[in-house]
């Protein structure tokens, strides 16, 4: 996790259509849009729950600098960006393991185990344009 996100203020992304190379919303990789989606959050709470975990792993980072010193935030965010880069291939859906036994959520049992199925995943397409889009030479 950056440190830039670690600040008191957390920018809310990926609220509005993503916009392609030509400025026209790229349906095939983001789907269709929806008036829902870029919709402002209706309700106080919702960008709390969004945006829960963040401010766990802030108040965690935060308490680990105050027992350890500088060093053990900064060596436990580099932890976690290596395991988060170990993926599979683009039309594989990644496990994630590495990371869940860092972050100490191997052992619990949560909503995404449950409804996370990939066999039901919408994240379907031709294997070789995902991984040339992966690549970058698309």
């Amino acid at each position: 996790m950056p440190l830039s996100q670690l600040k008191d203020s957390v920018p809310v992304t990926g609220m509005g259509p993503q916009v392609g190379a030509y400025g026209v919303q790229d349906t095939l990789r983001s789907g269709f849009s929806s008036v829902k989606n870029e919709l402002l959050p209706s309700h106080a709470l919702e960008l709390s729950e969004k945006n829960f975990q963040l401010n766990q792993d802030k108040i965690n980072f935060s308490n680990l600098r105050n027992i350890q010193g500088l060093h053990a935030p900064l060596k436990l965010q580099m932890e976690y960006r290596a395991a988060r880069q170990i993926q599979r291939l683009p039309f594989l859906q990644s496990s994630h393991l590495a990371l869940d036994t860092l972050k100490g959520n191997d052992e619990s049992i949560s909503f995404e185990d449950i409804l996370n199925d990939p066999a039901q995943s919408e994240m379907m397409g031709e294997p070789h344009v995902m991984v040339e889009y992966k690549l970058g030479m698309m």
